[in-house]
Protein backbone atom coordinates (compact mmCIF):
# COMPACT_ATOMS: atom_id res chain seq x y z
CA UNK A 1 0.00 0.00 0.00
CA UNK A 2 2.66 2.53 0.74
CA UNK A 3 2.93 5.44 3.26
CA UNK A 4 0.52 7.60 4.11
CA UNK A 5 -0.24 10.28 7.16
CA UNK A 6 -2.95 10.40 9.11
CA UNK A 7 -3.60 12.74 11.98
CA UNK A 8 -6.70 13.58 14.37
CA UNK A 9 -7.53 16.64 16.72
CA UNK A 10 -9.29 15.92 20.35
CA UNK A 11 -10.23 18.24 23.08
CA UNK A 12 -7.20 18.95 24.76
CA UNK A 13 -7.29 17.41 28.20
CA UNK A 14 -3.70 16.79 30.46
CA UNK A 15 -4.16 13.36 30.65
CA UNK A 16 -2.08 12.60 27.11
CA UNK A 17 -2.58 8.67 27.76
CA UNK A 18 -5.67 8.85 28.68
CA UNK A 19 -6.59 10.93 25.52
CA UNK A 20 -4.27 8.65 23.15
CA UNK A 21 -6.43 5.36 24.73
CA UNK A 22 -9.38 6.99 23.93
CA UNK A 23 -8.29 7.67 20.71
CA UNK A 24 -7.30 4.24 19.62
CA UNK A 25 -10.78 2.61 20.91
CA UNK A 26 -12.72 5.42 19.28
CA UNK A 27 -10.84 4.74 15.68
CA UNK A 28 -11.23 1.72 16.31
CA UNK A 29 -14.78 1.29 17.10
CA UNK A 30 -15.41 3.43 14.45
CA UNK A 31 -13.46 1.63 11.34
CA UNK A 32 -11.59 4.26 10.88
CA UNK A 33 -8.42 2.40 9.53
CA UNK A 34 -6.86 0.23 7.04
CA UNK A 35 -8.04 -3.20 7.05
CA UNK A 36 -6.30 -5.00 4.85
CA UNK A 37 -7.33 -8.53 5.00
CA UNK A 38 -11.13 -7.02 4.37
CA UNK A 39 -9.91 -4.77 1.57
CA UNK A 40 -11.63 -3.67 -2.04
CA UNK A 41 -8.79 -5.14 -4.08
CA UNK A 42 -9.20 -8.49 -2.45
CA UNK A 43 -11.16 -11.11 -4.09
CA UNK A 44 -14.68 -11.12 -1.72
CA UNK A 45 -14.16 -14.91 -0.97
CA UNK A 46 -10.97 -13.75 0.61
CA UNK A 47 -12.04 -10.95 2.49
CA UNK A 48 -12.33 -11.22 5.95
CA UNK A 49 -14.82 -9.63 8.16
CA UNK A 50 -13.43 -6.50 10.65
CA UNK A 51 -12.05 -7.88 13.72
CA UNK A 52 -13.88 -7.96 17.01
CA UNK A 53 -11.05 -6.64 19.02
CA UNK A 54 -7.69 -4.72 18.83
CA UNK A 55 -6.04 -8.06 19.50
CA UNK A 56 -7.88 -9.89 16.61
CA UNK A 57 -6.72 -7.28 14.96
CA UNK A 58 -2.90 -7.68 15.34
CA UNK A 59 -3.45 -11.55 15.00
CA UNK A 60 -3.32 -10.81 11.21
CA UNK A 61 -0.33 -11.60 9.36
CA UNK A 62 -0.89 -8.42 6.99
CA UNK A 63 -1.96 -6.33 9.41
CA UNK A 64 1.99 -6.61 11.20
CA UNK A 65 3.12 -6.81 7.99
CA UNK A 66 1.18 -3.30 6.80
CA UNK A 67 -0.31 -1.61 9.36
CA UNK A 68 -3.42 -0.28 9.48
CA UNK A 69 -2.77 3.65 8.40
CA UNK A 70 -3.97 4.91 11.54
CA UNK A 71 -3.00 5.93 15.09
CA UNK A 72 -3.54 1.98 16.22
CA UNK A 73 -0.15 1.74 13.93
CA UNK A 74 1.25 3.55 17.58
CA UNK A 75 1.85 1.57 20.50
CA UNK A 76 3.66 3.43 23.27
CA UNK A 77 3.90 7.05 24.71
CA UNK A 78 7.56 8.09 24.63
CA UNK A 79 8.87 11.31 26.72
CA UNK A 80 10.61 14.41 25.14
CA UNK A 81 13.44 13.77 25.70
CA UNK A 82 13.53 9.73 24.96
CA UNK A 83 14.44 8.53 21.45
CA UNK A 84 11.70 7.52 19.44
CA UNK A 85 10.98 4.35 17.71
CA UNK A 86 8.95 2.56 15.81
CA UNK A 87 5.03 2.61 17.03
CA UNK A 88 5.97 5.51 19.52
CA UNK A 89 4.01 8.78 19.61
CA UNK A 90 6.25 11.64 21.04
CA UNK A 91 4.82 14.68 22.60
CA UNK A 92 6.01 17.94 20.94
CA UNK A 93 7.56 20.02 23.97
CA UNK A 94 6.99 23.60 24.13
CA UNK A 95 11.00 23.88 23.56
CA UNK A 96 10.80 22.29 20.29
CA UNK A 97 7.65 24.26 19.14
CA UNK A 98 9.80 27.34 19.37
CA UNK A 99 12.11 25.91 17.53
CA UNK A 100 10.62 24.88 14.87
CA UNK A 101 7.47 27.29 14.70
CA UNK A 102 8.31 30.43 16.43
CA UNK A 103 6.34 29.70 19.48
CA UNK A 104 5.59 27.89 22.35
CA UNK A 105 1.40 27.50 22.01
CA UNK A 106 1.23 26.64 18.51
CA UNK A 107 -2.55 27.13 17.34
CA UNK A 108 -4.70 25.72 13.81
CA UNK A 109 -2.76 27.93 11.65
CA UNK A 110 0.57 26.64 12.47
CA UNK A 111 -0.48 23.23 11.44
CA UNK A 112 0.32 23.71 7.87
CA UNK A 113 4.01 23.69 9.41
CA UNK A 114 3.77 20.65 11.70
CA UNK A 115 6.00 18.75 8.78
CA UNK A 116 8.43 20.25 10.14
CA UNK A 117 8.94 18.35 13.06
CA UNK A 118 10.94 15.90 12.70
CA UNK A 119 9.33 12.35 12.39
CA UNK A 120 9.59 9.01 10.22
CA UNK A 121 7.11 6.08 9.48
CA UNK A 122 5.90 3.92 12.07
CA UNK A 123 6.18 7.11 14.58
CA UNK A 124 3.59 9.54 15.75
CA UNK A 125 3.88 13.52 17.47
CA UNK A 126 1.43 15.15 19.20
CA UNK A 127 1.06 19.12 19.86
CA UNK A 128 -0.99 21.03 21.75
CA UNK A 129 -3.44 23.39 20.16
CA UNK A 130 -4.03 26.75 21.43
CA UNK A 131 -6.67 29.25 21.11
CA UNK A 132 -5.73 33.02 20.44
CA UNK A 133 -5.65 33.39 24.14
CA UNK A 134 -2.78 30.93 24.95
CA UNK A 135 -4.92 28.85 26.45
CA UNK A 136 -4.93 24.95 25.17
CA UNK A 137 -8.05 23.79 23.08
CA UNK A 138 -6.89 20.37 21.67
CA UNK A 139 -4.73 17.57 21.40
CA UNK A 140 -3.08 17.21 17.98
CA UNK A 141 -1.93 13.44 17.03
CA UNK A 142 -0.47 13.11 13.99
CA UNK A 143 1.88 10.47 12.44
CA UNK A 144 2.84 8.04 9.22
CA UNK A 145 2.37 4.68 8.48
CA UNK A 146 3.50 2.16 5.61
CA UNK A 147 6.33 0.69 3.92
Amino acid sequence: MGASGWDYSVPYQEDLAGAFEALKRKVFEERDYYWVSGADWRPVEERLPWPRTVEELWEDELVRECGTHSILDIFRIVGPDEERDYFTLQPVSEEEALRVLGTRKPTRADMPRFEDFPHSRWQGRCVVLHDDAGEPRELHFFGYSGD
